[in-house]
């Protein structure tokens, strides 16, 4: 792999049962809007086993400037106010580059 590496998100947000619709409404439109950006290799959401009022976001992405082009969308935007308001505890993200093996 040359240039810069690929970059994977992982991210949660927790609910209420009552918020759950919502943020599962927003998460699907998200997602789906997001798959068709340019560098976007995947993304997905999965609701949690063990705690089915938290989702779990899966996304990689081509290199850093296609996911800061991502954040940049005001839809982007638009969801995190939702994440913002239905959360219970802060949502989480980490950012983790793919290092390609020798």
């Amino acid at each position: 792999m040359a240039g810069e590496p690929q970059i994977i998100v992982l991210g949660s947000v927790t609910t209420t049962e009552a918020d759950m619709p919502e943020l599962l409404e927003a998460a699907l439109a998200h997602v789906r809007r997001s798959r068709t950006e340019p560098g976007c290799l995947a993304h997905g959401v999965s609701r949690d086993v063990e705690d089915p009022l938290r989702l779990v976001f899966v996304e990689r992405w081509a290199d850093r400037a296609a996911l800061d082009a991502h954040f940049a969308v005001p839809e982007s935007s638009a969801f995190v106010e939702v994440v913002g308001r239905v959360a219970t505890t802060p949502p989480t993200l980490e950012l983790l580059p793919i290092v390609p093996r020798d």
